[in-house]
Formats: C-alpha cells, sequence, structure tokens
C-alpha cells in the first residue's frame, strides 16, 4: 500500500509539495548554522530540498551544489541564508531558472531585491522559515516559536504529529 504524501501549508502559498534550495555557504552548513537548520527542516516536513554552497560538496550524506544553476527545472522556490552582499546575481539568477518564489528569511531581504523580484514577476516571502516547525516538547524556550506564534506548523514526525 502506496501512502498518500501529506501536504503542510507554509507561507504564503508555498507549501511543502514545493521543491526548495538552500543556499548557504560552507560554515553556515557545517557549523549547523541557520542554513543547515533551514535545510533540515524542510527535509523534516518532507520537503525536496537541495543544499547550494560553492566550497561544500556533501553534508550529513546528501549532494550539496555548487550553485543554483546547477537545478534548473528542479526547485520552485529559493530560500537565501547569506547577506545581500553575497547574494548579487540571486535574482537574475532564479529568473533565469524559472524560479516562481524567494523566500527571504530574516536580514537576506532587501528593497533591491524586492524591486527587482516584482520586475521579473517572482513572487517575494519573508520570514524564517523555523517559524513553521513544531517545537515540541521545548516549543516555549524556542524563540523560533514565540515568533512564529499563529503560523502555519508542520507536525513533528518525531513526536507522532
Amino acid at each position: 500500500m502506496v501512502r498518500e504524501k501529506k501536504i503542510f501549508p507554509l507561507a504564503e502559498g508555498v507549501t511543502t509539495a514545493d521543491t526548495f534550495a538552500v543556499i548557504g555557504d560552507k560554515e553556515k552548513f557545517q557549523k549547523h548554522k541557520h542554513a543547515w537548520r533551514v535545510w533540515r527542516a524542510l527535509k523534516e516536513f518532507g520537503c525536496v530540498v537541495y543544499p547550494v554552497a560553492e566550497e561544500l560538496q556533501r553534508i550529513d550524506g546528501s549532494k550539496v551544489y555548487p550553485n543554483i544553476a546547477q537545478l534548473k527545472d528542479k526547485v520552485t522556490v529559493i530560500v537565501p541564508c547569506l547577506l545581500p552582499e553575497s547574494l548579487k546575481s540571486l535574482v537574475s539568477d532564479a529568473a533565469s531558472l524559472g524560479v516562481s518564489k524567494i523566500w527571504f528569511q530574516e536580514q537576506t531581504w532587501t528593497l533591491e531585491f524586492q524591486q527587482e523580484c516584482d520586475s521579473v514577476g517572482i513572487e517575494v516571502i519573508r520570514g524564517c522559515v523555523l517559524r513553521h516547525k513544531s517545537h515540541l516538547p521545548m516549543r516555549f524556550l524556542n524563540p523560533c516559536y514565540w515568533h512564529g506564534l499563529k503560523d502555519a506548523k508542520v507536525p513533528s514526525k518525531r513526536f507522532g504529529r
């Protein structure tokens, strides 16, 4: 018997059925910083998600792509986890790949990115992916729980939800 994959809403029209590219760098993936946490959370949600970092081959057994161009026709949402100065060609690269949405994490969005996205028809989502994670049983101690208190949550597989 084949189990039907359950689809959960995330932010502003993004669901767990979307395919994602998480852009970080070697340090943000290897030292389990934000890019790694976002990538792991999306994987836990059951999403198809690709890590992207130039100087990294593999992380936790998964292939890491050197750039988003390697993901042509594979992703619908790009999730940048680097500061804007490291993402100069983000919008033009996303547009050339046919990406429909960029989900800007805290401190990655700029007005310039917004204007570029508007001009090429890419939808902008703002806010942390981790706000949609169910932080059981320690939810009250996790800042992402409080920041995303009213956001849709994806049930945790670990705690039978």
